[in-house]
């Protein structure tokens, strides 16, 4: 059996297409265009690309956006200031603070500034808190964890009752996707780089969400015959045959676990696009609460 081959390239481009449609609508029924700004502080090389990556998103979906570019030695009075003034801007209806920020800045206060209706990260400790809680909805859930739900919805993978495995637990990636498949009534086991016998629980998975940043860890052989694998992780293999020296692989050994594995996500062309897709349909849901919001005043 050979998996079916999950194409978050294409899924990606229909959540972008439904984005673009959205703000069409609304830029032609209420005149109004929404606007993410980005706040990168810096000269990180991979957050510079992260953000330069939005940006060209927003342009190509007709979102305005609003880069701002901060030194390196920037104090955290001056961060939480600005970011205070974005989330009183109405012309701002997301705010992205691209992470990691340097050392010196305690971030949890940062991401605490964000205006909760402006939080298209997901991240602001209420978005999370409401996540956690039963019966209770966050206004914004994190963007790659939103991305992997969408992908087991659009494969048509059925989550209620399905026995899940999430293999990581990190803030941004391994919780919040763990919680969301919770609330899609699935039986959630989250795994980590202490738990003991790591395949005992993907041999019974029906679902596993690899999130743990280590390269090619979970293979064929851990895996449930007709299983669905959502694979996060990105990670350089040195690899002679190529120009850079390298390829991307996933944590999950793909070329074994497609053997075995119902449907699976490749590395690249698989979670990657669908987490700047899902922030700007987390841009669009923005303006449409924050309109909302000023018609009830």
């Amino acid at each position: 059996m050979t998996a079916q081959i999950i194409d978050g390239t294409a899924i990606a481009e229909k959540v972008r297409e439904e984005v673009r449609q959205g703000v069409e609508k609304m830029k032609e029924e209420t005149g109004y265009v929404p606007g993410l700004a980005t706040v990168l502080v810096g000269e990180n090389v991979a957050s510079a690309t992260y953000v330069r990556m939005k940006q060209r998103m927003c342009e190509e979906l007709g979102i305005r956006s609003i880069g701002i570019n901060l030194p390196e030695d920037v104090s955290q009075e001056e961060l939480e200031t600005l970011v205070a003034e974005l989330s009183a801007d109405p012309e701002v209806n997301g705010i992205l603070v691209q992470l990691p920020l340097p050392g010196h800045l305690d971030e949890e206060a940062v991401l605490n500034t964000i205006a909760l209706e402006k939080d298209v990260d997901g991240f602001h400790p209420v978005n999370i808190g409401r996540l956690a809680m039963k019966g209770r909805d966050p206004l914004f859930v994190p963007c790659t964890p939103y991305g992997c739900i969408r992908l087991l919805e659009e494969t048509g993978v059925e989550m209620s009752g399905a026995n899940a495995v999430v293999v990581g637990r990190s803030n941004i990636v391994g919780l919040p996707v763990a919680m969301l498949l919770q609330k899609a009534d699935a039986t959630v086991t989250i795994c980590h780089s202490r738990t003991k016998d790591l395949a005992e629980h993907t041999r019974n998975a029906d679902i596993v969400i690899a999130a743990i940043g280590r390269m090619e860890m979970i293979t064929g052989d851990m895996l449930k015959p007709g299983c669905a694998v959502i694979d996060v992780g990105i990670n350089q293999k040195p690899d002679d045959t190529k120009k850079r020296g390298y390829r991307l692989v996933g944590d999950v050994d793909f070329e074994s676990a497609k053997e075995v594995a119902g449907a699976i996500t490749p590395v690249p062309r698989g979670v990657g696009p669908m987490t700047i897709a899902m922030l700007m349909a987390n841009t669009l849901h923005a303006a449409e609460i924050q309109m909302e919001m000023a018609r009830s005043l």
